[in-house]
């Protein structure tokens, strides 16, 4: 095969999603902490399914289009930092070849490294061996060896090769791979993707695994974010999709201006759009006037309108799951943060937050998810808290896309989002402010346990599945059949002549009895501290402990 058009390269995105999506729990079980939220086969599949899902709208021929559809897929469904990463892999790729009709070797091969090069610029720290050496090194062999062959299948089983070769090689890099026995995961479910491209490239069949389709998939995923919207409080009932080609002879096209136009005909709206396309998204009670607004300046190649009255459930799969039900006038300042529990999200409201969306561990939400819920707020500038250092680099990209003035303090536990937001001052700039924010979680410490899903060792600690852990900064200094004596472990590291507050959150699974052990374990050996209990009802982890 010496020239790929969009049409394979879709088949190729298709089977490339598949094969992760096949594959995603053993991707997960490659994390390097046994703890029960390792999510990165998790995260990758659907960031990389809101991907393949973009391109099944695109059935022309023009390569260049088909892999702008995956980018602008992945950008908005890239969730966890392995997703947004895959994601940028994408963008860069895109980039590369976005005039182009079709592609030979040498240009499959520049689009792969195209990927590489942006996906460095995006993340600040490169850590090797990691995803990043994965498509780095692979990238590296595919030039070369198109150097050498202009016959696409074999430059793509060159790319796999070396992709397989570089990830069994990032233990060599990373000692904590080496020492707990896996490879990097991050750089295993990119090795499904490009397993995947090559099965399409041969015309090859993927061992069967599962038989569900990608609607499936993306609805399945969005039901299990968030479900709380009532039938009742929908103000504008049609969830309006529509995704515009500009054409010659029609207005040219303008965001800003369209985006403006589109304001007063509903909520939760969102425009993206580059120099060939614009993705409309929006609640209306008038879809025919979107539709025809689109119309305007090109010819409509998707359209998706549904009844949300009539079908509560679609709300969530399309695009409610992060956001508020009710439009609301606009407000000055706004903290968007995000966490699991409903106690820990009444209490982050409680401090001071605008909105909470559900997620974290096991799932984090996805660049689109924080767009909507800071979209449907209403403010006029935002301040957005993850609470999760897997869920930094999509909020960052979130800021990114967004029409107000908006920033991310890059909390990374709860107890830093609860300092975070006790530092806020409504009074100041949204610059100052997460400046002030990071300063004031800067001094938190924080505390988990957790179980253990596998056996392991990590730091001389020897780990048994099923055992409680303890986690002082995110680093396990004892592992034991014992949840209390998980907790006063982190509590004797944690605590020092200086603390001066213990919070103890505890979770679904824990009792208040429990909690108050705890707590009076804090008072007789740390009678300085002041101790504070709050039922969090979060999984997964029995304990949260902030120390400050």
């Amino acid at each position: 095969m010496k020239s790929l058009d969009g049409i394979k390269f879709a088949e190729m995105v298709q089977m490339g999603a598949h094969h992760l999506y096949q594959n995603a729990s053993y991707v997960d079980s490659l994390n390097v902490f046994p703890v029960p939220d390792g999510d990165t086969g998790t995260n990758m599949n659907l960031s990389m399914t809101s991907g393949a899902k973009e391109t099944e709208s695109n059935t022309g021929e023009h390569i260049g289009k088909t892999a702008q559809a995956l980018a602008k897929g992945l950008l908005m469904g890239a969730r966890g930092n392995s997703g947004v990463i895959l994601s940028q892999l994408f963008r860069g790729f895109s980039k590369a070849i976005e005039k182009d009709a079709t592609i030979d070797a040498k240009g499959l091969a520049a689009a792969f490294q195209g990927g590489v090069d942006t996906a460095y610029k995006a993340v600040m720290k490169p850590v090797e061996g990691t995803i990043l050496t994965v498509a780095r090194e692979a990238a590296t062999k595919g030039v070369e060896v198109a150097e050498n062959t202009d016959d696409l299948i074999e430059l793509m089983e060159a790319f796999v090769v070396e992709a397989k070769a570089s990830l069994n090689r990032t233990p060599d890099m990373l000692p904590v791979l080496k020492e707990v026995g896996v490879v990097d995961s991050g750089g295993q479910g990119l090795l499904f993707v490009y397993e995947g491209f090559l099965a399409a490239l041969k015309g090859e069949a993927l061992p069967e695994k599962n038989d569900a389709s990608l609607d499936d998939l993306i609805n399945a995923e969005h039901h299990r974010v968030q479900d709380f919207m009532n039938t009742e409080d929908i103000e504008f009932g049609y969830c309006t999709e529509i995704m515009v080609r500009f054409e010659e002879g029609k207005e040219p096209f303008n965001e800003e201006a369209f985006r403006n136009e589109l304001n007063p005909m509903g909520d939760s709206l969102l425009v993206i759009s580059d120099d060939e396309i614009a993705k409309v998204h929006i609640h209306t009670e008038t879809p025919g006037n979107v539709l025809s607004a689109g119309q305007k300046y090109g010819s409509l190649m998707k359209i998706k309108v549904d009844n949300m009255r009539e079908q509560h459930s679609a709300i969530v799969g399309d695009a409610a799951s992060a956001a508020p039900a009710k439009k609301q006038e606009k407000i000055p300042y706004a903290i968007v943060t995000i966490a699991m529990g409903e106690g820990i999200a009444n209490l982050l409201k409680s401090i001071g937050a605008s909105y909470v969306i559900e997620g974290g561990q096991t799932m984090n939400p996805s660049t689109e998810d924080i767009v909507k819920a800071v979209n449907e707020i209403g403010a006029e500038r935002v301040l957005i808290l993850p609470n999760n250092k897997n869920i930094v680099m999509a909020a960052e990209q979130a800021a990114e896309l967004l029409d107000i003035e908006a920033a991310v303090v890059p909390t990374k536990t709860i107890p830093q989002g609860m300092a975070a937001i006790l530092a806020f001052n409504p009074e100041v700039s949204v610059s100052n402010n997460k400046e002030n924010m990071t300063a004031g979680f800067a001094h938190v410490k924080t505390g988990q346990v957790t179980y253990a899903v596998r056996d392991t060792s990590i730091d001389g600690v020897e780990i048994r599945k099923d055992d409680y852990m303890a986690l002082a900064e995110g680093k396990i200094i004892l592992s034991t059949p014992e949840m209390m004596d998980a907790a006063k472990e982190v509590i004797n590291k944690l605590v020092d002549e200086d603390s001066e507050i213990i919070t103890v959150i505890y979770g679904e699974d824990t009792t208040a009895t429990q909690a108050n052990e705890l707590a009076s374990f804090i008072e007789e050996n740390f009678e300085d501290a002041e101790v504070e209990i709050v039922e969090g009802k979060q999984s997964l982890y029995p304990f949260i402990l902030s120390v400050e």
